[in-house]
């Protein structure tokens, strides 16, 4: 199986910066696509970025233009650069690892990510 362990997170002033970390173990050599989410209190988990392991990226509406996800393949991390950050962005952030052929999905435990105004 697959662990993912985010850290990165924490408060930052509404305009900061803060960049996410995920560090990918364990039986990694089949995942197509490592994505990040983010959930708050009574909502849905929201997509919000993916990169493949082909290196294409993909963004949800919401971040795009402020946010980047990249890898760094030699170190089994992704990385989601966040930059202007808003209250609306507090959330707790997880990294997610897909398996197409598998339709299997491994998730971390999520790092909180506080934005105050």
């Amino acid at each position: 199986q697959v662990q993912l362990v985010e850290s990165g997170g924490g408060l930052v002033q509404a305009g900061g910066s803060l960049r996410l970390s995920c560090a990918a173990s364990g039986s990694i050599f089949s995942i197509n696509a490592m994505s990040w989410y983010r959930q708050v209190p009574g909502k849905q988990r929201e997509w919000v970025a993916t990169v493949t392991s082909g290196g294409s990226t993909n963004y949800a509406d919401s971040v795009k233009g402020r946010f980047t996800i990249s890898r760094d393949s030699a170190k089994n991390t992704v990385y989601l650069q966040m930059n202007s950050l808003k209250p609306e962005d507090t959330a707790v952030y997880y990294c997610a690892a897909s398996q197409v052929r598998s339709g299997m999905t491994y998730w971390g435990k999520g790092t909180l990510v506080t934005v105050s105004s």
